[in-house]
């Protein structure tokens, strides 16, 4: 095999795992990093840090082959995703289960040095992973379901801070799985036509003429649960300031979903990496910087 050769599988392999786009990983980043900065009261280890941030971005890519593998006969009917490499055949199945579990035993590798209850928390996390996409097929609202796979980073990353998974963590997970339907929901949006015909079950054809009322209802959710979290952990300005953020991101959302078309849907979807990032930069500014006044 020549280097040129090597070089082109290389690049299927990359918009397999889609590294060449990468919201998927930054919407399971965010809130790994909220959980972690909390559990680790503003200064978690860095180490562990570097840890979640590289296992999130092998499990996501582990996730994704899974997902296309699962979905492989249906993707080809779809116009948005005609061309992943398992449906053109750039990429045999063979090759992607066994990139899949290699993505998954090194991410397992990775957690060694943690403590036991990871180990075992990440068992269920790849069980999330692994089971998300068969979801499809017989769940109202799959969205839910891929809200606690991608907010399973939060139990994790409490476990590992503190050895073991409060009552706030799985608040926090709460918030996550109210986001994710709201997120995903939009990305649904963009191919419900395709869904129907291929028979695919998600909350954009559940939610059916309610859908973008209950994006946005779901956005409050999350908002509601993250001032209780802000009043119970007694935040400050600076953590609420990040939820206003926040809030005005989701406003900007209902502008591009009011009208169901499928650019602003996506554009949407693809947004919600910035409502992420403010809760976040909320959340590192009221631990690190001094109170206003």
């Amino acid at each position: 095999m020549d280097l040129q050769t090597i070089k082109t599988k290389l690049g299927h392999y990359e918009r397999l795992m889609r590294l060449d786009k990468p919201i998927g990983i930054l919407l399971l980043l965010w809130p790994t990093l909220w959980a972690l900065l909390v559990a680790g009261n503003g200064r978690p280890s860095l180490f562990v840090v570097w840890i979640f941030v590289l296992g999130t971005v092998l499990m996501r890519s582990a996730g994704v082959i899974v997902n296309d593998y699962a979905d492989r006969r249906f993707d080809g009917e779809v116009k948005r995703t005609r061309e992943r490499p398992l449906v053109t055949g750039v990429v045999s199945v063979k090759e992607s289960l066994i990139l899949a579990a290699g993505l998954a035993i090194a991410s397992f590798c990775l957690i060694l040095p943690l403590n036991r209850l990871v180990m075992e928390l990440s068992l269920a996390a790849l069980f999330l992973a692994v089971s998300y996409p068969y979801t499809k097929r017989f769940f109202a609202i799959p969205q839910a379901y891929l809200g606690i796979a991608f907010g399973f980073g939060i139990p994790m990353g409490f476990a590992a801070l503190v050895g073991g998974v409060p009552a706030i963590a799985w608040i926090m997970l709460a918030a996550n799985i109210f986001w994710a339907i709201a997120y995903d929901t939009e990305y649904a949006m963009v191919d419900r036509d395709d869904d129907l015909r291929t028979g695919m079950r998600t909350s954009a054809i559940t939610f059916g003429r309610f859908d973008v009322t209950l994006v946005m209802l779901c956005y409050a959710a999350v908002l509601a649960i993250l001032v209780w979290i802000g009043m119970t952990l007694r935040f400050g300005l600076y953590y609420y300031a990040g939820l206003v953020a926040a809030a005005a991101l989701m406003g900007y959302h209902y502008t591009l979903i009011r009208e169901r078309g499928r650019d602003g849907c996506f554009k949407a979807f693809l947004h919600n990496n910035w409502v992420g990032a403010a809760i976040f930069l909320g959340l590192l500014a009221d631990y690190h910087l001094p109170a206003p006044g």
